[in-house]
């Protein structure tokens, strides 16, 4: 069974300085992160949301629904401009609404609207059919085994050395 990066492989085979086998792993695990971001980003745009919108409501829905916006500036990595542009988007679109608190007038807290809560409840099912359709070319057992291997790999790179 041939794959791309088989055809890849063969392109450069003898011309350049690397590790077949390891150009191989990396360049299968870069080509199935190309493809489950690109059906991700269809199947959000299934729902009429892009990628962006997505990740806040997300992030939202980890802390039960709401939390300030320098929180979620911290955890989506966005400057605080960049967050209050976003959270405008995502309010204009009635999907967030931005709330002051009773106990400090200065602090404002970020919470879904139902509408944002289906939303990304139906987001997230399609990603998730997305994401098992992918898998499902593995059995049980290899799913078990990726999954370990993937985890050796990713504490290796998130490790000090």
């Amino acid at each position: 069974m041939e794959d791309s990066v088989d055809r890849h492989l063969a392109r450069w085979r003898g011309k350049a300085p690397y590790d077949e086998l390891v150009e191989g792993v990396v360049t299968r695990m870069q080509m199935l992160v190309k493809h489950l971001h690109q059906t991700k980003a269809a199947a959000l745009a299934e729902v009429g949301m892009q990628d962006f919108e997505f990740e806040t409501l997300h992030r939202l829905m980890a802390h039960s629904g709401g939390a300030t916006p320098s929180v979620l500036a911290a955890e989506l990595l966005l400057s605080p401009a960049g967050m209050t542009g976003r959270l405008d988007t995502l309010e204009r679109s009635g999907l967030i609404r931005r709330v002051r608190s009773t106990d400090d007038r200065r602090r404002v807290d970020v919470e879904l609207t139902d509408r944002g809560r289906e939303l990304w409840t139906e987001a997230m099912q399609i990603r998730a059919e997305v994401e098992s359709e992918m898998i499902s070319a593995l059995s049980l057992e290899d799913r078990v085994t990726l999954d370990g291997l993937l985890k050796q790999l990713l504490h290796n790179v998130e490790s000090p050395h």
